[in-house]
């Protein structure tokens, strides 16, 4: 997706370490196997054979994918296929402060889908009840029993934000407290709605009138 005009931030793609891109017995078909199923493309186009082959070796910018720079014309031909494929793909929100990622948001079953979304800057949101924090080797996860997706969480500044969300924030509440740019906040808070862990609690307008 294009990266946000008034943001440094950097959504990123890549597949899932189980998922195997192979030739299919069709002239120019390609075949991901992965434990949530396969998926055949018929004839695929050179940039989404070339997108796919990064995305084996880690996250990539689709931007970078574009030839001679033609970027809205690449993201054309390569979202819908990324769309279907939304099961086998980790979504990896980094920053151009090049310190590395933020999060990723790593897909739990076949019906995964994943779309970063805009929340309002005055609605409350806060951690589902069941949602769970585990410390991993490369850092802390968040989970649910009922969600699609698992969140990785990669460095301090996403774990800062969690943490405000034990209690019912706007995400203008969020980055007038935390000592991050206020996009950061946002973009994380972005990545943990659509990923299914957190909760609407309202509008905080409507909760302050007496």
């Amino acid at each position: 997706m294009p990266r946000p005009v008034d943001s440094g931030a950097l959504h990123l793609w890549s597949l899932h370490e189980d998922v195997v891109v192979e030739h299919g017995d069709e002239e120019g078909e390609l075949v991901l196997r992965s434990p949530h199923g396969t998926e055949r493309i018929t004839r695929p186009d050179p940039l989404v054979r070339e997108a796919l082959r990064r995305m084996e070796l880690g996250p990539v910018l689709l931007a970078n994918i574009a030839a001679d720079g033609a970027v809205e014309g690449a993201l054309v031909v390569l979202l819908p296929v990324l769309d279907r494929l939304s099961h086998l793909i980790v979504r990896t929100l980094s920053w151009e402060d090049l310190r590395g990622p933020l999060l990723s948001v790593v897909p739990n079953s076949g019906n995964s889908a994943f779309t970063p979304v805009t929340v309002s800057a005055q609605r409350l949101i806060r951690l589902i009840g069941d949602v769970s924090l585990t410390l991993e080797k490369a850092g802390f996860a968040l989970g649910s029993a009922g969600s699609a997706h698992r969140v990785q969480l990669h460095r301090p500044e996403a774990v800062w934000v969690v943490a405000l969300l034990a209690w019912p924030v706007t995400p203008s509440q969020a980055s007038s407290a935390l000592p991050l740019p206020p996009p950061v906040t946002h973009a994380v808070l972005s990545y943990l709605v659509a990923a299914g862990m957190t909760e609407d609690c309202g509008s905080a307008e409507a909760q302050a009138l007496p």
